[in-house]
């Protein structure tokens, strides 16, 4: 096992020929970008679109607003007020699902990647007294009685189970992983953009207004808020997004997950390693770094993004300069200055290109402060025979690419006024050394 204490290799190395050979600094990823082949389009369009009846645009798919007994029972939404502003209501019953619109909604993922029965039987883990009153109004309630079973039932026939069997009482045994489970969706209302006329229009992060986004945001937040809130077990909460099925989604519908785990993961084992070494590491090899390679793709007060190096794929980076670790307790002006930053670089993207977002935080259990960071990596490359022979990755866009193509990009769509007009894109930021404004040595 390589020590987190090596010496420091060099992130980024232009070649002779022009290879440009990258490490990351945290992982240890090697990254090779030859000559020649980042010229290629990013977006593969739909060949041949499919037009839209009005109805597709709420019915397309189990996660469209028509479709919400499709998925498990609603734990919280989030709806507009009549100032036009946003708020979360706590879930109800079937009856109340169509009294309020929902800009997002959070549900029990049907698919859990660890289930109620993993922490009940691994730690000991109870649902708490309010999630308990909720499952028991929920199912003393006829119509949302049928919702439990009918997800059940569903979720068994998926996993090859024949329930037919079985007594209701003996199916909602199950009823808790629908409740008080850790896998949870954070789910837009679109499917489509308003303006949509064929299946190819779809609505991704980057067609959400700047407000919008700040919602889906704030709503995630709050969800992992909620996730650590009820689960003392869960050092991790782990939050991404994928977009388009390439890059792993199971529908084309913009959503996000949470998944609360027991463990932080190995790599942010490692991280905490080579952070107690160099405390200072996320501004001396992440955003100075960034900074003096001319990398840096925008900013504003509360974060800066920049395109990433030593990553499998085409990378964006977008860090909080928050002195507060735990985004959920940031102030909303903070929260807002990432979101802005994350919709921009979304933007930026296209709607076209399969991504993921994922999400970095610090882990509740740790006593280092460890900026909240998220990167959008495009899935746009297929790792093949080289890749997994060398564990030396050929990446087909170097980070001046990028950086390239997206800044372009801002500058157009800040002057349409679709992303923050306050942002301060490519030379007109004013990145300084130490730029996450955090004193890693004092702060807990």
């Amino acid at each position: 096992m390589n020590s987190p204490f090596r010496i420091q290799p060099t992130p980024i190395r232009t070649m002779a020929d022009g290879t440009i050979k990258q490490v990351h600094p945290f992982t240890g990823t090697e990254v090779w970008t030859v000559p020649g082949r980042g010229n290629r389009p990013l977006s593969r369009p739909a060949p041949d679109p499919v037009p839209l009846s009005p109805e597709d645009h709420t019915s397309y798919c189990a996660f469209c607003p028509d479709n919400q007994l499709s998925t498990p029972p609603e734990k919280s939404r989030m709806v507009r007020t009549g100032k036009g502003d946003f708020e979360v209501l706590a879930g109800g019953l079937p009856r109340d699902l169509d009294k309020t619109v929902a800009e997002f909604r959070r549900v029990p993922n049907l698919f859990e990647i660890v289930t109620y029965e993993y922490w009940n039987k691994n730690f000991g883990f109870e649902m708490d007294p309010e999630t308990a009153m909720r499952m028991a109004t929920y199912l003393a309630d006829p119509e949302g009685r049928r919702h439990v079973l009918s997800i059940v039932r569903t979720r068994m026939k998926a996993a090859g189970e024949d329930g037919s069997s079985l007594t209701e009482a003996e199916l909602l045994e199950r009823a808790p992983s629908y409740f008080s489970g850790g896998h949870d969706v954070i789910i837009a209302r679109r499917h489509f953009t308003d303006d949509a006329t064929d299946d190819s229009q779809l609505a991704s992060s980057g067609t959400l207004t700047s407000d919008e986004h700040a919602a889906f945001i704030r709503f995630t937040l709050d969800g992992m808020r909620d996730l650590y809130a009820r689960n003392r077990y869960a050092p991790y909460v782990v939050a991404f997004q994928n977009w388009l099925k390439p890059a792993g989604a199971s529908f084309d519908h913009l959503h996000k997950q949470l998944v609360a785990i027991d463990e932080r993961g190995y790599q942010n084992d490692v991280e905490l390693a080579q952070l107690r070494h160099n405390p200072n590491m996320y501004n001396e090899w992440g955003v100075d770094y960034a900074g003096y390679h001319n990398l840096i793709i925008a900013e504003n007060d509360h974060a800066v993004a920049f395109a990433g190096f030593g990553h499998r794929y085409p990378t964006l980076e977008i860090y909080s300069r928050s002195p507060v670790s735990e985004p959920w307790l940031q102030s909303g002006e903070e929260v807002r200055a990432m979101s802005d930053l994350i919709h921009a670089c979304h933007a930026a993207t296209g709607p076209d290109v399969p991504c993921n977002e994922e999400w970095h935080h610090k882990p509740v259990d740790v006593d280092m402060p460890m900026p909240w960071r998220v990167t959008i990596k495009w899935r746009v490359s297929t790792l093949a025979g080289f890749e997994g022979g060398t564990k030396i990755y050929l990446n087909t866009l170097s980070p001046q690419n990028v950086r390239d193509r997206v800044v372009r990009e801002l500058y157009r769509l800040r002057d349409e006024g679709w992303i923050d007009e306050e942002m301060r894109i490519a030379t007109e930021c004013s990145v300084q050394r130490n730029s996450l404004r955090y004193n890693p040595l004092l702060q807990r």
